[in-house]
């Protein structure tokens, strides 16, 4: 077998490398499951965990400030966007995810363990923080490397499916945190939740973890690094790929800002503001992320016949129109089934993005820094985006403006739309299966796309 299993020996049965990079997907998607059931994990037992921290004030007061530290960790992303792309692009994609993993593992276990304001005072949320950061740069780190190494094995032509599972795996992440979230509430009281139970989701995480990295440690690599690599990872060489990287960026921003809108916020503006029972929420999210998760695929497949572009405007045009009729209506409605319906509905036009978050990222930027301009690109619009979603909610409605939120959510939808139109066709201008260069489809001066 090779090295690298990019580039499959002439002589080697079809068939078989179809397999492989089958199975190197299966086992990098797998962690990836449990990094982001160990970052979600924050989310769902926030409305359990948040007076243990923060006992002081309102409920509403109290997951602000649980959603401050949510929004901390995911301003930690960039760093390790930018840590874990230059170890990837320099050192390889597979010992990037091995630490990035086992970084996780900690961060989980140290949440699991923390002492409460009660017992500690002050020092408790202080050590939160400090928790939620090392998941930050984790979690940053595991988005750019994952979706870099499986659009570098998966099978030419159907990139676009392989690809999708990596949102499989990432929504399953947050179906798993919500299963264990209704698992429990089924088995312990609310007291019971409050005072002990929002510490086990955390412990089963880090040994999850651990299965994760026994995995990830059988990964064969993706790059093989022979000639000059000095550049590789470096901010120099992605410097001059500036305009992708600025077009990802733009549409990163509406797609995460929907996303955790429809997701990991909906829970809490189902119970904040519409009013429903706590558990009858979870469960109406645990069926709608059940669903969610499933339809990945046939986007990412979905992109494999009408294209990268056209994938990205009808998410962002569609997504543009929709967000401030079904916010409203999910505002003013107890009926979980509707509530389902809707929001099922909203998740299905982000699909459009989601189900080819990565590939359409990983197809604009060369070998030697796509896990950094993927990462990168993707963290720093994720943090500013996508982790304040919740925080910036809740502000709005602790100001009595909620409705301003979802035109919030409106206009980076349209910014969206707009970097989507500029985006270039990946088919004609992809550093994966395009003819072009990402920068000549932008306007910059003719240059030689890398081997």
């Amino acid at each position: 077998m090779s090295d690298s299993i990019g580039i499959a020996p002439s002589a080697q049965d079809e068939a078989a490398d179809r397999r492989r990079r089958i199975m190197a997907i299966v086992g990098s998607s797998s962690g990836n499951l449990v990094e982001w059931y160990d970052f979600y994990c924050y989310a769902f037992f926030a409305l359990y965990f948040a007076p243990a921290f923060f006992p002081k004030g309102d409920s509403t007061s109290q997951l602000l400030q649980t959603a401050g530290i949510f929004a901390v960790g995911f301003f930690m992303r960039p760093i390790g966007g930018w840590l874990f792309g230059r170890i990837a692009d320099r050192l390889g994609r597979r010992t990037s995810m091995v630490i990035s993993v086992l970084m996780m593992c900690a961060g989980s276990l140290a949440i699991g363990v923390l002492p409460t304001y009660e017992t500690v005072g002050t020092a408790a949320p202080v050590l939160l923080l400090l928790a939620r950061m090392v998941q930050g740069v984790s979690v940053g780190g595991e988005y750019g490397t994952s979706a870099t190494y499986m659009s570098e094995v998966a099978v030419k032509g159907k990139r676009g499916f392989y690809a999708s599972f990596q949102y499989v795996t990432l929504i399953g992440g947050q179906l798993l945190a919500s299963l264990v979230l209704v698992s429990l509430q089924a088995i312990l009281s609310a007291d019971e939740l409050r005072a002990f139970g929002w510490r086990i989701p955390f412990f089963i995480g880090a040994l999850a973890a651990v299965v994760a990295l026994y995995l990830r440690r059988s990964l064969a690599e993706t790059v093989v690094h022979g000639g000059d690599r000095e550049q590789a990872g470096t901010f120099g060489e992605l410097a001059k790929h500036w305009r992708a990287f600025c077009v990802v960026l733009a549409y990163t921003a509406g797609g995460s800002l929907s996303f955790y809108t429809f997701t990991t916020y909906m829970q809490k503006y189902l119970v904040n503001t519409a009013q429903m029972e706590k558990t009858t929420a979870s469960q109406v999210m645990t069926l709608v992320l059940l669903v969610y998760m499933l339809i990945q695929p046939i986007f990412g497949a979905l992109s494999d016949r009408i294209g990268r572009k056209a994938n990205m405007l009808l998410y962002s045009g569609l997504g543009t129109l929709m967000v401030v009729p079904l916010m409203t209506m999910l505002g003013s409605n107890k009926d979980p089934v509707l509530a389902f319906a809707l929001i099922t509905l909203g998740l299905v036009v982000i699909s459009f993005y989601t189900g080819i978050s990565g590939i359409v990222k990983a197809e604009l930027f060369p070998t030697t820094v796509r896990a950094l301009g993927v990462g990168l690109s993707y963290a720093l619009a994720n943090a500013t985006f996508g982790g304040t979603a919740e925080y910036v909610a809740l502000w709005f409605k602790d100001a009595g403006n909620e409705p301003a939120f979802f035109w919030y959510v409106t206009v980076m939808l349209a910014i969206a739309f707009v970097a989507s139109v500029i985006m270039p066709n990946p088919k004609k201008h992809g550093y994966l299966d395009g003819a072009g260069t990402v920068e000549e489809a932008l306007g910059a001066k003719p240059r030689l796309a890398p081997a």
